[in-house]
């Protein structure tokens, strides 16, 4: 006689339950782009998603308070030339986003904390360097403002958003990136291309450690690094049949599990929980998100079970453990859109009985604090990222933090716009700090982030080297002689204008008056500065002959004809 024993997890009765309607986002005009991307990023403060817009690429941001019916007018991030292909928030910073977009350029953004008022064009800073739309954005998981791009150019960039310069350029791929990932402390990276093979490179060298056939289908493929360094991806076989699998990184060729799942034409993604190794496989035009847990023993990948909806999603995201109510045992929630523009809030949840903080489903999670800087990254450190409990709920460490970006200067920098004192500053690589009472140092290595000021609340440009305090004196005082000499001159036809205005106001209320008696005309009482005296032509007026004792010559009054000032 035979039995089964049920396998032993935690996990076996997660389920999800989908938000009422007027709790979640509605009226939403997500993307038509068939770009195989999620079109949505969420974070414990906002929801992010892409939208269809003309004349250009935008996405909506919206804070997570802001529920219901969503105004056609909203406020959007507006900037790009180009459709939006991808965004991602900063795991650092909660009020920082990066977007990829069909016009080749990356830009970082900030937002405010209370979400957009009016829609937002402005950048914190752009990041050109691709020939080609850059359909990939990728924060590093610990180091500070390092991002990762790759575009239809087969070029993974590797920026430092602090100073917007280039730390790494890859050209290892011959064709379309689908997809890359970083591992556990960013030491390495996977990436997927259309060439069906998967890659494991060393980020800082941009050699390739490892390669092998991913899937043997055309179609796109997604790879992801698993916490404790197994890679899971996603594709398709020859018969167009879904599949996902496991592989060890130094057997990339020989996987360890190999599962057909349905037969499908959306890309699947792949939501990764690495705090209770749950993976939630998400497909473009899916009806259902079906959930996995990794363990060590056979068959390795678990089915759990799957979250069913009546109509396809067509974006999805997931939001960080972060912004997870522990209070209700809540191990995941998505937001998930479909093509009428609803965005669904699905929460899924271990059931308990206890309301106490549950430490099994809630081991200690990804904080937003940063474990090493840009450039010691960059030096060849390597951290883990920092963790912090849960337990009594998430609260953040780094409230209203700005972005500061510090650009490197250059031997053409240095040739600003002269008499300009604020161009020479910014030339020589002084920060614009915004917002925020401290700046970084000229052309070092700036890129912080900085906790705001409560009093700072508009921009200051620091001039730092390249303008000593004598030439500054020198031109304040150039300066101040020229408003000196232009305040004069106003002041000179100030007095000339009121003169005039005097004259015309006479002119208007007393009209002209023709004075007769012995010797000229006079034209005005009291006005003898702005009349002509000369005679007219005989033919236009004739001359008035008056007699005298001796006869008298005859001479003549000028009238309304006189020329007036």
């Amino acid at each position: 006689m035979s039995f089964r024993v049920v396998r032993s997890s935690k996990f076996r009765h997660v389920y999800g339950q989908a938000l009422k309607r007027e709790q979640c986002y509605d009226n939403i005009r997500v993307s038509k782009s068939s770009w195989d991307s999620t079109f949505c990023a969420v974070n414990p403060k906002f929801l992010a998603i892409i939208v269809e817009s003309a004349g250009g690429g935008a996405f909506i941001v919206l804070p997570h308070n802001k529920v219901g019916r969503i105004a056609a007018d909203h406020a959007l991030v507006g900037g790009h030339k180009g459709p939006v292909l991808d965004i991602a928030w900063c795991p650092h910073n909660d009020n920082v986003i990066a977007s990829g977009s069909e016009d080749c350029v990356v830009k970082v953004w900030q937002i405010p904390d209370g979400g957009l008022s009016r829609t937002l064009t402005e950048p914190v800073v752009d990041l050109v360097y691709h020939q080609r739309r850059v359909g990939l954005v990728l924060w590093h998981p610990s180091a500070l403002n390092v991002l990762l791009t790759a575009g239809s150019d087969n070029l993974i960039v590797i920026w430092n958003v602090g100073t917007g310069e280039v730390l790494m350029r890859m050209d290892c791929h011959p064709d379309t990136i689908y997809s890359a990932c970083w591992n556990w402390d960013g030491s390495q990276l996977v990436t997927t291309c259309k060439d069906k093979k998967i890659r494991i490179l060393n980020p800082r060298t941009g050699e390739v450690e490892n390669e092998a056939l991913a899937h043997e289908g055309s179609k796109a493929t997604r790879a992801i690094f698993l916490r404790h360094g197994l890679i899971f991806t996603t594709g398709f076989n020859r018969s167009s049949e879904r599949q996902y699998s496991l592989r060890a990184p130094d057997a990339l060729g020989d996987p360890i599990v190999m599962v057909e799942l349905d037969t499908s034409n959306g890309v699947m993604f792949p939501l990764y929980d690495p705090d209770t190794n749950l993976i939630y496989l998400c497909g473009k035009g899916d009806s259902v998100i079906r959930y996995f847990e990794v363990t060590p023993e056979q068959p390795f990948v678990h089915y759990i079970n799957q979250f069913q909806t009546p109509d396809s999603q067509r974006a999805i995201g997931m939001m960080p453990k972060r912004g997870c109510d522990v209070s209700t045992c809540e191990v995941a929630r998505f937001y998930r859109l479909n093509n009428s523009g609803l965005c669904q809030v699905i929460s899924m949840t271990v059931p308990r009985k206890s309301e106490l903080f549950q430490e099994d489903l809630y081991p200690d999670t990804l904080a937003d604090e940063a474990s090493l800087s840009a450039e010691e990254w960059a030096s060849g450190m390597d951290a883990d990222p920092q963790l912090i409990s849960l337990k009594g709920g998430y609260v953040s460490q780094a409230q209203s933090t700005t972005l500061t970006v510090t650009k490197k200067s250059n031997v053409l920098d240095k040739m600003g716009p002269k008499g300009s004192a604020a161009a020479n500053a910014s030339a020589n690589g002084s920060p614009v700090t915004v917002n925020n009472g401290t700046t970084g140092a000229g052309g070092g290595g700036g890129g912080s982030i900085s906790p705001a000021s409560n009093g700072a609340q508009q921009q200051q440009v620091a001039i730092v080297g390249g303008v000593s305090e004598q030439q500054l004196a020198e031109l304040r005082t150039k300066f101040e002689e020229e408003f000196r000499k232009l305040k004069a001159i106003i002041v000179k036809h100030e007095n000339r204008i009121r003169s005039l205005e005097a004259t015309v106001k006479a002119v208007t209320d007393r009209g002209l008056t023709e004075v007769d008696g012995g010797g000229g005309g006079s034209l005005l009482a009291g006005s003898n500065s702005t009349t002509s005296t000369s005679p007219a032509p005989a033919s236009s007026h004739p001359p008035t002959t008056t007699s005298g004792d001796d006869g008298g010559d005859g001479h003549y009054h000028h009238n309304a004809s006189h020329e007036e000032v």
